[in-house]
């Protein structure tokens, strides 16, 4: 059994814990947060221990730390279980600052830890078959990649003045995914983006409306579609087209009912949120987690995946402001 301590008993935090606790191998076996109402609530009712930092990584029955505290607080927290051993299962992003990112991942490599960024979306099970059937050869080569990603409402003004603006906060899983997807890395960028939805965000100095394009080494393209508000439901939609044909993974719907009659077809909206969506993928990439514990797999979202989300967003930031396609 592996014993995990968890840093950070917010939402996300929630939802690790309910995995943590429900897989066969792992024991939550602390909680660390400096608010310590929601720590020893979350502790009690699995049963787990409410620990410092320091107490957490000094203890040698933690044998894996899940980081989903504050995005400010990761970088710093992945270099202390790095240097005390544990392995590392890290919320995206590791940090908002590139530069702080490499010399994060530089002591990763110099205390030789497993690391695993959670880009989830890599583990739905929708969009993982699109990678595989690719793979596979279902299509052919891929030439051009459609990623539609809306959320249901913006979040306030002031979450948006901490997140890093809409390219580091939202669409670094959408730059995450097309990498995923088309298995190379893009050689440039071009991004437009809007203030259409709130404007307190575009007075806290972000965006909530975007379109970028990306260029692949093979010439394949791909554009990303970014909305802070869908008035329908959740909208994660991907389409892939290639030499032979077509993948599209569609919407999870609330239900699968349709009512047809005489005015025409009524079927269920979109999930709602991230919660309700990719309640497979957390579950996916906590098994998988749990592979890189046991020694039978390697993180496949590596640190260096993580360093390259982020680096595509400070691009599209930089095409955003200079109206130019930028080369990688």
């Amino acid at each position: 059994m592996y014993n995990i301590a968890l840093f950070g008993a917010g939402r996300i935090g929630q939802v690790h814990a309910v995995n943590i606790a429900e897989h066969k191998e792992t024991s939550l076996y602390s909680v660390i947060d400096p608010y310590q109402e929601g720590a020893n609530s979350l502790a009690e009712k699995y049963g787990a221990k409410v620990q410092s930092v320091q107490e957490a990584m000094a203890d040698p029955n933690v044998h894996g730390v899940l980081i989903a505290s504050a995005t400010d607080t990761h970088a710093e927290l992945i270099e202390m279980a790095a240097k005390a051993g544990k392995t590392i299962f890290c919320e995206k992003p590791v940090h908002l600052d590139i530069e702080r990112v490499r010399e994060c991942l530089a002591t990763v490599k110099e205390y030789n830890v497993p690391l695993f960024v959670g880009f989830n979306r890599r583990y739905d099970p929708q969009f993982r078959k699109v990678r595989e059937m690719l793979s596979a050869g279902a299509i052919g080569q891929a030439e051009s990649l459609i990623i539609t990603s809306r959320d249901p409402s913006p979040p306030p003004a002031n979450y948006v003045k901490v997140s890093g603006g809409m390219f580091r906060d939202m669409t670094i899983h959408d730059f995450d995914m097309a990498r995923f997807i088309m298995g190379e890395d893009p050689v440039s960028v071009y991004a437009q983006g809007s203030n259409m939805v709130d404007p307190e965000i575009g007075q806290a100095g972000d965006i909530d409306t975007a379109f970028i394009v990306m260029k692949f080494p093979s010439g394949a393209m791909a554009t990303i579609s970014n909305s802070r508000r869908s008035g329908y439901g959740y909208d994660q939609r991907i389409e892939l087209h290639g030499a032979k044909g077509l993948l599209t993974a569609k919407n999870m719907l609330e239900d699968q009912v349709e009512k047809w009659g005489e005015a025409g077809c009524v079927a269920a909206k979109p999930e709602h949120f991230f919660l309700q969506r990719y309640n497979a993928a957390y579950k996916a990439e906590w098994n998988h987690f749990v592979d890189v514990l046991a020694g039978r797999a390697a993180p496949e979202c590596s640190g260096y995946d993580g360093e390259q989300a982020l680096r595509l967003a400070d691009m599209a930031f930089e095409s955003l402001a200079t109206g130019k396609e930028i080369k990688l």
